[in-house]
């Protein structure tokens, strides 16, 4: 039942980013991705330090690290393809085609990051206690400002509404395929497999969170409003488990 309920929370999620921008027009887009943007980069950020860096350090200080810094140059590599839509840059995708390269880049992004879902999945599975929902919620509330910013992407290549939302909904199961393929990880490999893939995320998030955090500053002062998101984010990340 949680397995359920988590895949159809992550598909949700990038549903709202194309209804926000289907049926939300007149509502101003941009400043509502910065915002949302602000917020998640601040939760990511907030549970990468609070919940997950102490928990793979502890049980695996030796080589953790590595997996950590190559999560974020992996990050690096993917952004150079999609132009940095993960935090809000959509004026540079006005092309005449289908943005296949931005579109494959994402959905990589998003599949890496469901595959250490399958952790908690199974922990569940085995019946242990098991109450930190922080990455599931850490995906969420960024999924939803990348999924108005991609669909606002399809909105500027002028794509007939239908297929915009077979191709938004194509990716939303890109998040729930990497939680599929994180089971099978997880039961034919080491668990340790699987929590170096999640220091590769945190990784991810560390990158994504910082640069989403550098960028909310206008003429390197910090619009309040903005501020005001990154410090809700980051006293959400402690509170949830």
């Amino acid at each position: 039942m949680k397995f359920i309920l988590d895949i159809s929370l992550l598909i949700t999620a990038v549903i709202i980013g194309g209804i926000v921008v289907t049926w939300l027009e007149k509502v101003n887009q941009k400043k509502m991705i910065q915002l949302l943007l602000a917020f998640s980069g601040g939760f990511l950020l907030c549970i990468a330090f609070v919940h997950f860096l102490p928990e793979l350090y502890h049980q695996n200080e030796e080589t953790i690290g590595f997996y950590v810094l190559l999560g974020f140059l992996v990050q690096l590599f993917l952004e150079y393809f999609s132009g940095g839509i993960e935090h809000g840059h959509i004026h540079h995708h006005h092309q005449s085609h289908f943005p296949w390269v931005l579109f494959f880049s994402l959905s990589v992004h998003s599949f890496i990051e469901g595959i250490p879902l399958a952790n908690e999945e199974l922990i569940h599975h085995h019946g242990h206690n098991h109450d930190d929902h922080s990455l599931l919620y850490g995906i969420v509330f960024h999924q939803i400002p990348v999924s108005i910013a991609l669909m606002t992407v399809f909105k500027i290549q002028q794509m007939k509404n239908l297929n915009a939302w077979f191709m938004l909904l194509v990716f939303s199961l890109m998040t729930p395929l990497g939680l599929l393929c994180g089971f099978w990880l997880g039961e034919y490999f080491q668990a340790e497999t699987l929590q170096n893939i999640l220091a590769l995320v945190v990784g991810m998030f560390l990158h994504i969170s910082t640069t989403i955090i550098f960028e909310t500053s206008e003429n390197h002062r910090f619009n309040l409003t903005k501020l005001l998101y990154i410090l809700i984010g980051v006293i959400l990340g402690f509170w949830i488990k």
